[in-house]
């Protein structure tokens, strides 16, 4: 039987032996189950698939040099711009990262203040580390449309449409995961932290470099980790990985999001590693899922979104339903934090 990645059958003996003109990717593809569609392997090249390949850009490798060196460039603009627009907003900025602190140390009986132990920490920190960070943030989605922009050459005319939903999804998914390490995970993890010393004869200092520190670390860090819907769809993508090997090896994937959680938690408890697990886990299906529509569409089939639509919303009355019946017969009430729903 031939390889999906050798539809004439070239090199296929029966002994399992990989092809001397096999390249690194292919060989990846062939490892995880990639070049096919979702059930199973691609049935060789169409001539739509000629018409793709002569689609697809030409460059030289000077080409890709030039246009990396334009593109890093234009990053670096992009990022500086952002930083001057955020040195003129330092004090609110600065005002918006201690709140977290504020909160884990009152609810310590902590005095809601950080210690500056240098001269230049205070200047360091409010007026060069913050207003840096803070630009990542603003120029994400013009850095990934430059990424975008240097990768496109290597994509099919069809593919080079997904530009928009790719830029505003990495960056939306980023500043979504920023959001989310500031308002849950930073806050639980410090909360807890700064309560390990309380009753045991510790006197407590938190200094502005340390605070920082640790906040970037797990902002920055929480954003990265929610970019895993778009590594999977790029693997799945370039055939690397299929959507129905994902699925079948979800066991696998489950277990490392868990280790990953341990080792980027803030704190040892099973709450905090759980609270960062499990929006893992959603984004991974998530990722599955825009590959599945990658799938569909080389396929030219259709995902059916009404009848989805439908059991979405009907699942969303539900959740209301139960939430008003928790309200309004069970005596909880709304709160702008997690969990959201108290007593």
């Amino acid at each position: 039987m031939s390889s999906p990645l050798d539809p004439k059958g070239a090199g296929a003996s029966g002994t399992g032996a990989v092809p001397a003109s096999e390249s690194g990717l292919d060989r990846l593809r062939n490892l995880f189950g990639g070049g096919g569609g979702i059930l199973g392997p691609s049935h060789g090249p169409s001539d739509e698939d000629g018409e793709e390949d002569e689609s697809m850009l030409r460059m030289s490798f000077l080409d890709h040099l030039e246009e990396l060196r334009t593109r890093i460039i234009r990053i670096i603009i992009g990022i500086v711009v952002a930083m001057g627009i955020s040195l003129t907003f330092c004090d609110p900025l600065w005002h918006f990262v201690m709140k977290p602190a504020k909160a884990a140390l009152k609810a310590n009986g902590f005095p809601e203040t950080l210690a500056q132990i240098t001269p230049m920490e205070a200047f360091n920190v409010i007026w060069f580390k913050l207003p840096l960070v803070c630009s990542i943030f603003l120029a994400s989605p013009w850095v990934l449309y430059q990424i975008w922009g240097f990768i496109s050459p290597g994509l099919y005319k069809k593919e080079r449409r997904w530009a928009a939903p790719f830029v505003l999804g990495t960056a939306g998914l980023f500043i979504l995961g920023g959001l989310f390490g500031y308002f849950v995970a930073f806050r639980y993890g410090l909360t807890f932290l700064l309560g390990i010393g309380v009753g045991k004869d510790i006197v407590t200092y938190v200094s502005v470099t340390e605070y920082f520190d640790m906040f970037v670390d797990v902002i920055l860090g929480v954003g990265a980790v929610f970019e895993l819907p778009v590594v999977i769809f790029f693997l799945i993508l370039f055939r690397i990985v299929t959507p129905r090997f994902l699925v079948r090896h979800s066991r696998y994937a489950i277990l490392i999001i868990f280790i990953i959680a341990a080792v980027i938690t803030p704190t040892p408890d099973i709450f905090n590693m759980t609270l960062f697990a499990l929006p893992m886990l959603v984004l991974y299906y998530v990722g599955v899922f825009l590959g599945y529509l990658v799938v569909l569409n080389r396929e030219g089939k259709r995902f059916p979104w009404y009848t989805v639509l439908k059991i979405t919303v009907l699942v969303l009355l539900l959740i209301a339903g139960a939430i008003y019946l928790a309200i309004t017969k069970y005596g909880y009430k709304a709160v702008p934090y997690f969990p959201f729903l108290m007593r």
